[in-house]
């Protein structure tokens, strides 16, 4: 029988029984903790009675969060990418879980909860193990039991991806673009053969070969095309094998092969090359990310041309499915337009990442409920905007965004339906964070924790809408 401590009522989907002890999760003040009645399990924190019975309060610590993936295995990680959908939220502050939960209750993709690239856990100021212990509180706490992934996303180096691994992760995303070449596209037919060195190996596998691979889709290699193909991936190629002999072959990991960030698009020739040339050296990976045409800009739409990229997406859907892995759609904030595409010529087998959109509801939030500390934000996110485009590419253009001091305050949450500031925000996240004042102390940090905090339930409200608007566009045009 459950035994709810006095003083200490429980968030209801978190009431759970293991070996004659009631474990759950309840709200103190403005935090949450964990209460073990009947002992403790090995949990750390306050030990106390009530009418007779022992209970544990338990603060949210990285060792209770270990305890409770040890007790509760729902709350802990596994590989997902296997199943038919997968939809990554990275949530770069560890209060965003409640509400992409709202949305995983309502579609069946399974959600990787916990999805952050080095790059922005030095920006944020966090860990791994911050990361995924944030997800198991939560998980927990709303009783979410279908399984959910954590991507070391964007991972370039052994030492990084080692790291990852070690702190629990299920999924690596491995950032194939320092060894993959952005010049080759703009060299002539000379240069190309100049640059070029002799593999009569792959030569004989590829020049003047066709490949057949199935829905009308045929793929074709001329000389010239082989050898730029060569050029800009081998080495990729080569670092994606080194690293799954070295460190996924072994380990229980789902592996994604990332090349989007480079200056120009993956063709489907290109994307069959490095796919035909991963599985023939023996990798095994679940989802590979090519760079598709147009722009997948930070926390907007699609930027291009919807023909074009629906054409060339169909191959690329093709392509995975002939060698049976599914498509990844990297910086998939807000690319409602092309959803729909994306869903249709996938089948519904598909994996899209998004981040920077989390942290733009949660700053909406801010506008929407302290105008003055908006404000504050804003003008600091305008002084230090150049310093955050070394991290982004984007296209904003400052003069653009309406002249805040001749704005409302009811009209400031406007400016999150205007690209140029959600870019503004969205690229200037990890100085906001770490601005300090003269003393030392958080500038925006603490004060931004607090709302947040206050407004837990609104914000999860926000991101049931906004995130569940791209799960719609997704499902809309293949079920």
């Amino acid at each position: 029988m459950e035994t709810i401590i006095k003083g200490y009522k429980p968030y209801s989907k978190s009431v759970n029984m293991l070996n004659g002890k009631t474990i759950y999760m309840s709200r103190e003040k403005d935090e949450d903790v964990l209460i073990i009645a009947g002992g403790d399990l090995d949990f750390e924190g306050n030990a106390a009675e009530e009418n007779g019975v022992k209970y544990i309060k338990a603060p949210l610590t990285h060792n209770n969060a270990c305890k409770l993936r040890e007790y509760f295995p729902f709350t802990a990680p596994k590989p997902v990418l296997s199943t038919s959908r997968t939809f990554g939220v990275g949530d770069r502050l560890g209060v965003a879980c409640p509400g992409h939960l709202r949305v995983f209750e309502k579609y069946d993709a399974i959600p990787i909860l916990a999805q952050q690239s080095i790059r922005e856990l030095n920006l944020t100021g966090r860990t791994y193990d911050d990361v995924l212990d944030a997800v198991t509180f939560a998980v927990y706490r709303e009783g979410f039991k279908r399984g959910f992934g954590a991507d070391g996303d964007h991972l370039k180096t052994a030492e990084e991806l080692e790291y990852a691994i070690k702190c629990g992760y299920t999924m690596i995303t491995l950032d194939c673009s320092e060894h993959i070449r952005n010049d080759i596209n703009a060299m002539s037919e000379e240069q190309v053969a100049k640059e070029y060195h002799e593999d009569e190996a792959l030569e004989s596998l590829y020049i003047g070969k066709s490949f057949d691979i199935g829905e009308g889709v045929t793929i074709s290699f001329e000389e010239t095309e082989f050898k730029r193909t060569v050029l800009i991936y081998i080495k990729a190629i080569e670092f994606a094998c080194s690293i799954y002999d070295k460190y996924i072959k072994n380990n229980n990991v789902d592996y994604e092969i990332s090349i989007d960030e480079t200056a120009t698009p993956t063709t489907p020739l290109q994307h069959f090359f490095v796919a035909n040339e991963l599985k023939r050296r023996g990798v095994k990976f679940t989802t590979m990310a090519p760079r598709f045409c147009g722009e997948f800009q930070k926390g907007v739409d699609y930027i291009g041309d919807l023909g074009q990229f629906e054409k060339e997406f169909s191959v690329h859907a093709t392509i995975a499915r002939h060698f049976g892995y599914k498509i990844s759609v990297h910086s998939g904030s807000d690319k409602f337009s092309v959803f729909p595409a994306i869903g249709k010529y996938t089948r519904g087998m598909f994996h899209v990442k998004t981040a920077g959109t989390n942290w733009l509801e949660a700053m909406k939030l801010v506008a929407m409920k302290d105008a003055k500390l908006y404000r504050e934000i804003h003008v600091f996110a305008i002084e230090v905007f150049e310093q955050a485009k070394k991290y982004y590419h984007v296209t904003t253009q400052l003069d653009r965004i309406p002249d805040i001091d001749n704005l409302d305050d009811s009209e400031l949450p406007n400016l999150f339906s205007h690209n140029d500031c959600r870019q503004l925000i969205h690229i200037t996240y990890g100085l906001i964070l770490n601005a300090k004042n003269p003393d030392g102390s958080s500038r925006f940090r603490d004060r931004l924790y607090k709302l947040w905090n206050e407004h837990s339930d609104e914000y999860a409200n926000l991101l049931e809408q906004h995130i569940g608007k791209h799960l719609e566009l997704l499902y809309k045009n293949w079920k």
